[in-house]
């Protein structure tokens, strides 16, 4: 039986609960950014996570560039964040700090479009051929690129309506500590709050013009 998942506002509990102050939660694992500064150190790094992934048969997701190292963690069978991942995050954090490497908690970001239909099985397989070159790269109401290449592309369910309606919107994911900021910055750069009812897990903001987009957490979600 594969480990229980853990999403939501449980999951901010339990990293809460372990410590793990250098990874946020988002819907598609536990993100971390690690500031090696170098291209050696992040290559160093990424050996010995590398190693000690092997030895726990449990594998991240790792991006190496220049001046860090960005991970994703996500028990893969069991279709979300468990245990696994949780002592997976805090063994990485450890090796982080012994080779005196910090974390940039305010990093990690997950983008999503989200589209308002009322036709997603005639324009699901127009979008998904777009984005990913598959008009069967449909699940549910998202199209989903398994390469990881663009952004997830989610159907908002709506009535039928006329076109100058907004239906295409940005949906971004930040940390749960990190929501208030970026609100802030974008309030100070023009924005105003649309619709904050269903803060923390999500805020509408709008620009000077109406359009509308979404901050999201994973705060107080199921």
């Amino acid at each position: 039986m594969a480990d229980p998942v853990l999403k939501g506002q449980e999951l901010l509990d339990a990293l809460a609960a372990e410590g793990l102050a250098d990874w946020q939660g988002f819907p598609d694992g536990l993100r971390t950014r690690l500031l090696t500064r170098t291209f050696a150190a992040g290559l160093d790094l990424v050996a010995r996570i590398g190693e000690l992934a092997e030895r726990r048969d449990h594998h991240p997701d790792v991006r190496l560039t220049f001046p860090h190292v960005d991970l994703t963690l996500i028990s893969h069978d069991a279709g979300g964040v468990t245990v696994r991942d949780l002592r997976l995050a805090g063994e990485i954090s450890a090796l982080a700090r012994e080779a005196g490497i910090a974390a940039d908690p305010a990093a990690p970001v997950m983008l999503e479009l989200g589209l308002d239909t009322a036709a997603r099985d005639r324009t699901g397989p127009f979008w998904a051929a777009l984005l990913t070159g598959d008009a069967g790269a449909v699940d549910g109401d998202d199209v989903v690129d398994p390469s990881g290449r663009v952004p997830t592309l989610w159907f908002q369910g709506t009535d039928p309506h006329d076109v100058p309606r907004q239906r295409l919107h940005v949906d971004l994911w930040v940390g749960a500590d990190q929501a208030e900021a970026r609100i802030a910055a974008a309030l100070a750069a023009g924005g105003i709050i649309d619709d904050d009812s269903e803060a923390p897990s999500f805020t509408v903001l709008a620009d000077a013009e109406g359009n509308r987009a979404c901050i999201c957490t994973i705060a107080e979600r199921g």
